[in-house]
């Protein structure tokens, strides 16, 4: 399965703000020059029906929506990496293989919990929708399929909301009347290249002669054109990166060198990291804290136990005890704390590790 989060950025204001769902919502990279400089990094559905879309300069995005009462914000990386994470570790509750591809995308291979059931495939789909829906309030669409290429294809077709399942036998009727930019690879200047050959749908290309491709784009792109135009993808469903740390910052209400009201909030850390490591089957190695001094100064601590553990507890007393030793050190007042874990252990069958870094808005 490829599973898309809906218009993700907009998709996160609106859940943070509810009564602008039934607006226009365009989220904004903005240049800093004036009000209307910069560009359009993504838009809901109802902004897109007006003609905006993602690179659009905010100007002509403004000009399209004049006549409505849109919502216009600037993107905020910090909250939709946290709603991703959680997300992503739903999804990983399912996966038999998971490989995240973006902040809003990821492959999950179903192969061995369906048995390779494209009708068992299709309820999963069903339930990690309705998973996603209830637990974060989010949409998605989803595309299933042999390979990633057509999962990927598949959830494009049917936006937002959507579920497209495409068959192994039904693989070359779904990609045929496609257009050929539909195909990951074939972006505006291959496309055109194509046109000037005739190649105007996916079938155009799966019929074209081989030897004729080659000539015009050497055989390494040429045996991925055809291939892809017959749906063929042996790539597998495989998570990168090796692990490093989940961490959780937040600012603090006020500037403190307190023990105690600087615990109220790293035990808070503390239980949304215990959450993500239970939801990614993850234990830990080291605990550290990192404080962000009123003068922006960043000091950081460690500890790195004997064995590996997943234990909220253990924690919680390790992050105490490295505050306790910073601030008997540092007469400094914090502004920013936060808790990390590191050296991740998949548990089970996964064995693998993670990569996730997530910074809490100030409350």
């Amino acid at each position: 399965m490829l599973v898309d989060l809906d218009y993700f950025y907009a998709q996160c204001e609106e859940l943070r703000n509810p009564p602008i769902k039934d607006k226009p919502v365009v989220i904004c990279v903005y240049s800093g020059r004036s009000e209307e400089s910069g560009a359009v990094s993504t838009a809901n559905y109802i902004a897109r029906n007006y003609g905006v879309k993602s690179g659009m300069p905010i100007f002509l995005a403004k000009k399209k929506l004049a006549t409505v009462e849109a919502v216009f914000l600037p993107v905020d990386f910090a909250f939709y990496e946290e709603i991703s994470e959680k997300v992503m570790n739903i999804l990983r509750s399912f996966a038999d293989r998971f490989e995240q591809v973006g902040i809003d995308e990821a492959y999950v291979d179903v192969t061995e919990t369906t048995d390779a059931d494209f009708e068992r495939a299709r309820e999963l789909a069903g339930e990690i929708k309705d998973e996603l829906r209830i637990r974060q309030g989010l949409t998605c669409s989803i595309g299933v399929g042999p390979n990633k290429l057509v999962a990927k294809i598949a959830a494009d077709s049917k936006k937002p909301d959507g579920l497209t399942i495409a068959e192994p036998e039904h693989v070359e009727s779904f990609l045929s009347p496609l257009p050929v930019s539909r195909l990951i690879g074939v972006g505006v200047k291959t496309r055109e290249k194509m046109q000037t050959l005739g190649i105007n749908t996916i079938f155009d290309l799966a019929d074209y002669d081989m030897q004729k491709l080659i000539a015009v784009f050497g055989r390494t792109s040429a045996t991925y054109f055809h291939n892809a135009s017959l749906g063929r993808d042996d790539e597998p469903v495989s998570e990168k990166g090796e692990a490093e740390s989940i961490s959780r910052i937040a600012t603090l209400r006020q500037d403190s060198h307190d023990l105690t009201y600087i615990l109220g909030k790293t035990d808070e850390l503390c239980q949304e990291i215990h959450l993500a490591t239970v939801e990614g089957r993850l234990s830990f190695k080291t605990i550290g804290i990192i404080v962000i001094a009123t003068d922006m100064s960043i000091h950081t601590r460690s500890r790195t136990l004997e064995t590996a553990t997943s234990d909220s507890d253990t924690m919680k007393r390790t992050v105490k005890e490295l505050l306790m030793r910073f601030l008997s050190e540092n007469d400094m007042e914090a502004r920013r704390v936060g808790v990390k874990v590191s050296n991740l252990v998949r548990e089970e069958k996964y064995q693998k590790q993670l990569t996730s870094f997530i910074e809490q808005k100030k409350d």
